[in-house]
């Protein structure tokens, strides 16, 4: 859990707080056009959670925007908000300019998959299936390759409170990724500590994903069939959370969790931190590991769990906490 780890800080000239965002900001999709899709309001077994009782909710911002303000998205009806738990996230743009956005969601601590249609023109999203299967038991991320499709983690084998914590430190290394789609279901790697974050590289020839707990990111290599082939390891000494993949330049963003000691045993005195890294040509032998940001005593910015970018902009979201906007 990386416990009496240390860091200085490091902070970014031009930053700022995100007004209106108060209870997590755990992942975030940003939209060709500057639209950012943001999970907000997560309560998860053994997290911090200062508003226990609210319900999760999609936030959207336009970064285009000198000051952007988010928005809740409304759903349409039908669809059980009072249990909603927003988890991990990832967009798909169709063939036609549709916005699918795939949600992991833990109703009663359960965990689902949901997909919507984002509707711009009155800024709400149409839900159009709730996906449950017993391979995706315990559901952190996903990364969507079609309308319908998709690969996601399991952090956990068990999903039992006190069996997940008994993995946990007993180290047992049987978390996963899932393909889904309408046709099949199955397991197509495995072996990790604690699957978290995952994406795929702008080809859609790579997959990457982040173990928690073992401190590193895995390149999978994809095949046309969907199965997984492990390439390498890149071993990190952090806990890396969501992975964020620039369209454009193909870099790896990652939000980070300095000490995981202090993200699950919450002391006010005592804030976890927050790390943000960029890693160019994860494919070489000597990837460029870069630490961009380190707000090392929660001061600013506390679990960070997310870092994306947009232009010259940088976000920073976390677990259960604010969001942070900065200038690169």
């Amino acid at each position: 859990m990386n416990a009496s780890r240390e860091l200085k800080p490091k902070r970014l000239t031009s930053c700022q707080l995100i007004k209106g965002i108060e209870t997590g900001s755990e992942d975030i999709e940003i939209l060709p056009n500057g639209l950012a899709f943001i999970s907000s309001g997560l309560k998860y077994p053994g997290i911090q959670s200062f508003a226990p009782d609210k319900r999760g909710e999609i936030l959207l911002i336009d970064l285009n925007e000198q000051n952007p303000r988010p928005v809740e998205l409304r759903i349409s009806r039908g669809f059980d908000l009072a249990s909603f738990n927003p988890h991990g996230m990832s967009t798909y743009i169709g063939d036609d300019d549709s916005v699918y956005l795939f949600v992991v969601n833990h109703p009663q601590y359960t965990s689902t998959v949901e997909l919507f249609k984002y509707v711009e023109d009155d800024n709400s999203l149409v839900h159009l299936k709730t996906i449950k299967h017993e391979l995706l038991g315990s559901v952190n991320d996903i990364v969507a390759l079609s309308p319908d499709s998709f690969y996601a983690t399991n952090d956990h084998y068990f999903t039992g409170l006190s069996l997940m914590f008994l993995e946990m430190f007993l180290g047992l290394s049987w978390t996963n990724v899932i393909y889904y789609s309408p046709k099949e279901v199955r397991e197509v790697a495995s072996g990790f500590y604690s699957a978290n974050g995952i994406n795929i590289s702008p080809d859609g020839q790579y997959v990457y994903v982040a173990d928690l707990m073992d401190h590193n990111i895995h390149v999978l290599q994809k095949h046309a069939n969907f199965s997984l082939t492990p390439l390498k390891v890149l071993q990190l000494d952090t806990l890396i959370d969501n992975i964020s993949v620039d369209p454009y330049t193909g870099d790896i963003w990652v939000g980070c969790h300095i000490n995981g000691f202090k993200l699950f045993f919450y002391d006010p005195e005592n804030l976890p931190g927050s790390e943000v890294l960029r890693i160019q040509d994860i494919l070489s032998e000597k990837p460029t590991v870069s630490q961009v940001y380190v707000d090392d005593d929660g001061s600013v910015i506390q679990g960070s769990s997310v870092a994306t970018v947009y232009g010259k902009k940088l976000l920073i979201g976390t677990v259960f906490h604010r969001a942070l906007s900065c200038e690169l």
